[in-house]
């Protein structure tokens, strides 16, 4: 039984995308999603989600690793380096060491301990470029998961998250139908029975011209001038769920 579940991470895990003004941070996402399918078997189930956008690898596990172990999770999913991937310069065996260092102490705890691969960007002109340095990170990951016995989401060889109206228009976050595929997907992983049914969205508009130049005048060179100026999306913010607490009596949702 899963008393206790902590979420660790960076956007993908804040829920970024999933837009919900009554949220925490305004976003619900797909750890919200699931945890509110966890607490239907379990009564009680405390929930907390430390995640926070913009992070680094090294940010998330410097700042959420040690409050995540002191809460004594009975399960824990940790997903990192998403951010660090899109930097011009990474390496991803020093991320990977810390990762695997991370994995051992939360597996130690005798926690169910559950991580992602990365998404295979290959039908989006600009991650399509960042598909190798992915797949090394994702290799990295499933040797971690394979020597800790961890659960995996392997959200490479998920084809559905490819199609683009499970995005946002900023195309790095999920939005409400991407979340909540991949809370079924965690929960299926988990063998939790739920009904989360991931309905299609609805038909996406032709591609139009001009549509990569709106794209980078609204999203990209935003995100570009952050990074100069050493600045994140998520300075500023606090975790959603700072501290394990029952979920609200809306788990109706």
């Amino acid at each position: 039984m899963i008393h206790r579940f902590v979420a660790l991470g960076d956007s993908f895990t804040e829920g970024v995308g999933d837009s919900d003004p009554t949220a925490p941070n305004g976003v619900r996402g797909w750890a919200d999603r699931a945890a509110e399918q966890l607490a239907r078997h379990q009564p009680g189930l405390s929930y907390a989600n430390l995640a926070i956008r913009g992070r680094l690898a090294r940010q998330v596990l410097s700042e959420q690793l040690a409050p995540a172990l002191a809460m004594r999770p009975d399960l824990v999913t940790l997903y990192a380096g998403g951010n660090d991937l899109l930097r011009p310069r990474i390496d991803i065996d020093a991320l990977a060491d810390s990762y695997d260092a991370a994995v051992a102490e939360l597996a130690a705890t005798g926690a169910t301990v559950l991580l992602f691969t990365g998404v295979d960007g290959v039908n989006d002109p600009l991650f399509r470029r960042l598909r190798g340095r992915t797949a090394i990170y994702n290799e990295h990951v499933r040797l971690i998961a394979a020597r800790h016995g961890a659960l995996l989401v392997d959200m490479w060889s998920m084809r559905a998250l490819r199609d683009r109206r499970l995005w946002s228009p900023d195309r790095i976050h999920l939005n409400a139908h991407g979340h909540t595929l991949i809370a079924a997907a965690v929960l299926d992983t988990l063998g939790v029975e739920h009904d989360i049914s991931p309905r299609p969205p609805a038909q996406a508009e032709a591609p139009r011209r001009g549509q990569d130049l709106r794209w980078a005048r609204e999203h990209a060179v935003p995100w570009l001038g952050r990074r100069l100026r050493g600045r994140s999306s998520g300075d500023g913010l606090t975790p959603k769920r700072p501290r394990l607490e029952p979920l609200a009596d809306d788990t109706t949702r």
